[in-house]
């Protein structure tokens, strides 16, 4: 079974002085059951290109929780209805925030296609291997 969980939000972005409301797309898949995705539309980018940004699915579940990370994607609580997650990217930083509901029903989705802990059987190294060395 190839499974994608897909979970349309809203996210304000906060980088002009008022922010405004853009449509974004949080993505789950099986076959990467370490990572999660947002994907933003090309008019929010300054290229005209969709921008997509993968980051481990528990530091996601963390950000909700606690301030999380330290590299290119950080994610904190912003009170108890909003999180906040920021982008870093050698062109600047995009900040954005999301109703922490969103966040956790699309977690809820991906946790009970591979739950926690259970990731290694999905990611398909033994599959790749056989492949590789003939042995289909």
């Amino acid at each position: 079974m190839h499974a994608a969980i897909d979970q349309a939000v809203q996210v304000r972005l906060l980088t002009t002085a008022l922010g405004h409301t853009v449509p974004a797309v949080l993505r789950y898949r099986q076959s990467d059951p370490l990572a999660v995705r947002m994907t933003f539309p090309p008019e929010i980018s300054l290229d005209g290109a969709a921008v997509d940004w993968a980051f481990a699915r528990e530091l996601l579940t963390e950000g909700l929780r606690s301030p999380a990370g330290r590299g290119d994607v950080r994610i904190r609580p912003s009170g108890p209805e909003r999180t906040l997650m920021e982008f870093h990217s050698d062109e600047g930083i995009a900040l954005i925030q999301v109703r922490s509901e969103d966040v956790r029903r699309f977690l809820t989705r991906s946790y009970e296609a591979v739950p926690a802990g259970q990731e290694h059987p999905h990611l398909g190294v033994e599959r790749g291997l056989t492949e590789l060395f003939g042995a289909v």
